[in-house]
């Protein structure tokens, strides 16, 4: 039973982290582009200024929590993919600082290499994301000791011994990426106004029609890596709630966007990224990371859980911990609700807008 608990705890703090993250990595990969004016890029970076960090928080709970709850789990994972971990690591590094250094360094040539740095580093994020849970939904060359090693790439196809890449993670770096950035859109009309709005709003409908397509081809490569995906959903069908639950939150997603529901598409959209991810978990359950190499190499619930002392104790803690981090995102999102406004979040206009006012007047 603690093991049940456990799985889905680490399971929530996971889609916790994409649902809140997802968004402003989306904001990140359109900042390379949506935007057109200083202005328009400053007011996307104060639409995610306040939370971005704090969303943040989710993946080093998830991960902590995964250390004390599944320690097999945690010393494998980030033992065999030490090099993409590395690699997301360095990315959330150069998004963090140039995110925070940009308005502090007023040179053009800085902003613009900080701009792209930005950008770049938000969209590779999203696709190693979707490639990691690629990885983890096909499996991995695991050893009887419980560890394996991947290289980057080898022949690009999934077989015994794959690497990190081949076309099927492709095809989940590409869903992560569509998805995330639809998310990220999607938070900008809820969030900005004017041509900025109706920009982000104009790119949904394309990103939402990628979206279903990328959508369904990720779902028939996944039962043809891994055939035994579709087991739990037959053995309980009442979780067939969860695909159902995707196509409707596409479907509503698509229809409230349209009628300039903007808080309504965008929870559609968190609610899609709930569904997809819950799916993944439960279609492995309860193996924690295939083995490529074969079932007895699997690394299991029970083969990976904690002691009951350590998840008994823990539970109380978490409990605890997990009290605060919601308060705090209810907390930060209740403040800043509504509009991004540059003026309120100390921004004036650009020496455009200025000129520009001057010449009206």
């Amino acid at each position: 039973m603690m093991g049940f608990i456990w799985f889905w705890l680490v399971a929530v703090m996971i889609v916790g982290y994409v649902v809140l993250d997802g968004f402003d990595l989306g904001v990140g990969v359109l900042h390379l582009f949506l935007a057109r004016t200083d202005v328009e890029k400053r007011t996307m970076l104060a639409s995610i200024g306040p939370v971005w960090d704090g969303n943040e928080v989710w993946l080093l709970a998830g991960g902590g929590t995964l250390y004390f709850a599944f320690p097999l789990l945690y010393a494998s994972a980030f033992s065999g993919f030490y090099l993409p971990l590395m690699i997301v690591l360095w990315l959330l590094v150069l998004r963090g600082v140039s995110l925070e250094l940009r308005n502090h360094l007023d040179l053009g040539v800085w902003r613009s290499l900080l701009d792209g740095l930005f950008g770049l580093a938000s969209l590779l994020l999203t696709i190693f994301y979707g490639a990691a849970l690629a990885n983890v939904l096909r499996g991995v060359p695991l050893g009887p000791d419980g560890y394996f090693f991947l290289p980057l790439w080898t022949t690009w196809t999934p077989g015994t011994y794959p690497g990190i890449l081949d076309w099927y993670t492709v095809i989940g770096g590409l869903v992560a990426l569509v998805a995330l950035t639809l998310h990220g859109a999607l938070w900008l009309v809820l969030k900005t106004s004017g041509e900025l709005e109706a920009r982000a709003r104009r790119i949904v409908t394309p990103l939402w029609l990628a979206l279903i397509v990328l959508t369904a081809i990720s779902l028939v490569a996944t039962m043809a890596v891994r055939p035994v995906t579709l087991d739990n959903y037959f053995h309980y069908p009442v979780t067939f709630v969860v695909p159902v639950g995707v196509i409707a939150a596409l479907v509503c997603l698509w229809v409230w966007n349209r009628k300039g529901k903007a808080l309504a598409a965008f929870l559609a959209s968190c609610v899609y990224l709930f569904f997809m991810l819950a799916g993944a978990c439960w279609g492995v359950y309860p193996v924690l990371l295939p083995a490529t190499t074969g079932a007895a190499n699997d690394i299991t619930l029970s083969r990976a859980l904690s002691g009951p002392h350590t998840l008994s104790v823990g539970l109380v803690w978490w409990s605890f911990g997990m009290a605060l981090a919601i308060g705090y995102v209810v907390f930060v999102y209740s403040r800043f609700k509504g509009k991004t406004d540059l003026h309120l979040h100390g921004h004036g206009p650009s020496e455009e807008e200025s000129a520009a006012a001057t010449e009206m007047s």
